[in-house]
């Protein structure tokens, strides 16, 4: 863009320097001119491209810039405050940042909102599996108080049967020793009796 201006200062140059014909008229060298024209037409489609690239750094600026508005808005505030009375574009950054700041705080109610639902989820889920936890330990318990409860009444009938075997073995105490080899084989089978 600069070369297209740099030959339309030429040409302007020329046409002041050219010789006067009429009153708003002057006289000039067409080829001259002509080559001119030339020129400037050649490098329109190279400016026209430059043109583009210079849209495109702005639109990636652009972009650039839009994501680091988050971080300045607190910035811009304190600065647009400052200024508010001397510059009305301050003011307007002012009202700007403070639909950015509305919707930051929109969003953060939402991002809130959802992590509280997602607390209380948390919280059932882990409620209902406390309860399973609880009644299963439950359960357990109550098994291994019915296995006790049984071990406890098979241990019971072996302290009757024994205290049964111990009056027998009294009362053949009492018939005397002859009776002794009879004493010993009933002690076995009443040992056999307890265990059966």
């Amino acid at each position: 863009m600069l070369r297209v201006r740099e030959f339309l200062q030429k040409l302007d140059y020329k046409l002041d320097k050219a010789f006067p014909v009429w009153p708003g008229f002057v006289a000039v060298n067409k080829d001259d001119m002509q080559g001119y024209f030339e020129k400037i037409d050649s490098l329109v489609p190279e400016d026209i491209k430059e043109a583009e690239r210079i849209l495109k750094r702005c639109d990636d600026m652009v972009i650039d810039a839009q994501n680091r508005a988050s971080r300045i808005i607190a910035d811009a505030e304190n600065e647009a405050a400052r200024i508010l009375s001397e510059n009305e574009i301050m003011r307007a950054v002012k009202q700007e940042g403070q639909k950015i700041r509305e919707q930051v705080i929109q969003d953060c109610e939402e991002l809130k909102r959802k992590a509280l639902d997602e607390a209380d989820n948390v919280r059932l889920q882990a409620a209902e599996e406390a309860l399973k936890i609880r009644q299963g330990a439950e359960n357990y318990a109550e098994q291994v108080l019915a296995n006790i409860e049984t071990d406890l009444s098979q241990l019971q009938q072996i302290v009757r049967n024994g205290q049964v075997y111990l009056e027998k073995m009294k009362e053949e105490s009492n018939q005397g020793l002859s009776n002794q080899r009879m004493a010993t084989q009933r002690v076995s089978q009443v040992v056999d009796e307890i265990y059966d």
